[in-house]
């Protein structure tokens, strides 16, 4: 059912929830997880501005799928860029691309109008994706 999972990760507090809630579904279909972190930029005169390092990114969905590896579930990292605001498209590409299943990702608990106005990543990814997704709160 869920031969892919794309787990979208932050290092925040509500996205280190998602993992174990990966991990079981994983688990229990013999699912790979796919580690996903998005690197976001604004677009500046001089080029991308990232909000974070490359180096940053690259930990995030690292540490995240060797902890799914350490509790034996098949897990790999995966991060990309994208322009700030479309993190969320980034991950639905990201489950497209690997015909995922599902999507798995934390959410800050926001209401409906919260997640509007601030241009919550995981709203976005609930209402445009063809795929199921998730929320852990």
């Amino acid at each position: 059912m869920f031969d892919k999972i794309v787990l979208a990760v932050d290092g925040s507090e509500p996205a280190r929830r998602a993992v174990p809630v990966a991990a079981d579904i994983a688990s229990k279909y013999g699912s790979e997880v796919i580690a996903v972190h998005v690197l976001e930029q604004q677009l500046g005169r001089g080029g991308p501005i990232a909000f974070d390092t490359t180096e940053e990114a690259n930990r995030v969905a690292d540490d995240t799928a060797r902890s799914l590896k350490d509790v034996g579930v098949s897990a790999r990292p995966e991060a990309r860029a994208a322009i700030a605001g479309r993190a969320a498209q980034e991950i639905i590409d990201v489950a497209t691309t690997e015909d995922a299943g599902l999507i798995v990702m934390g959410s800050r608990g926001m209401s409906d109008w919260e997640g509007l106005l601030v241009g919550s990543v995981a709203h976005k990814v609930l209402h445009l994706s063809s795929v199921p997704v998730l929320i852990v709160r």
